[in-house]
């Protein structure tokens, strides 16, 4: 189940677009353990989450706190190919039941990904697509199996007035669908 959560009122900041989103899933069979031991495993992200999630890694590690780095890709009317670094923490509250905490520490937009011509875009050239995630797991073992709740909220360029209502769709359609990918995944993930 995935419901958005930004209010109809107060979802625009000067200049940029806030959405909230949460989204809940329940994973037949799976452990606490299975899926603290999957979130952790940080360089088998491009296997779990393609094509979205293209390439993974810790940068530095501090017991249960991290800092990390992905290229993302998010292909709808267009491709996107982004480098994303973020700090994460994760907290275990008892044996069934923990969550994590993960803030993006910077987001660039890669031109010409994969060519000789790569490069991060600057901030007067990028699109604006994603400025700032913030990722909240939380999830609780029980009934056999296990409950999972993502909580995203990002932050994205505002839509220009005169193109809202072509645009606006497709724009919160990409966090939605985000979420749906990333429950499925972690549940495909968890059977294996």
């Amino acid at each position: 189940m995935v419901e958005n959560l930004t209010p109809s009122s107060g979802a625009v900041v000067s200049g940029a677009m806030r959405y909230h989103w949460r989204g809940t899933a329940f994973a037949a069979g799976a452990k606490a353990a299975d899926f603290e031991r999957l979130m952790k495993d940080f360089n088998a992200y491009p296997q779990h989450f393609s094509p979205q999630v293209l390439q993974a890694r810790v940068l530095t590690q501090q017991g249960d706190r991290l800092q990390a780095s992905m290229r993302v890709k998010q292909h709808h009317v267009i491709t996107v190919v982004m480098d994303t670094a973020y700090d994460i923490s994760y907290s275990r509250l008892d044996a069934r039941h923990g969550y994590s905490i993960s803030r993006s520490t910077r987001i660039s937009e890669i031109d010409s990904p994969g060519t000789r011509s790569e490069r991060a875009l600057n901030s007067s050239e990028e699109h604006g697509f994603l400025w700032r995630l913030n990722t909240y797991w939380s999830y609780e073992e029980r009934d056999g199996g296990l409950y999972m709740q993502i909580e995203s909220v990002s932050l994205t360029r505002s839509v220009p007035r005169a193109l809202d209502w072509a645009i606006r769709p497709f724009v919160e359609s990409v966090p939605r669908e985000s979420l749906e990918f990333i429950l499925r995944s972690t549940c495909n993930a968890l059977r294996r």
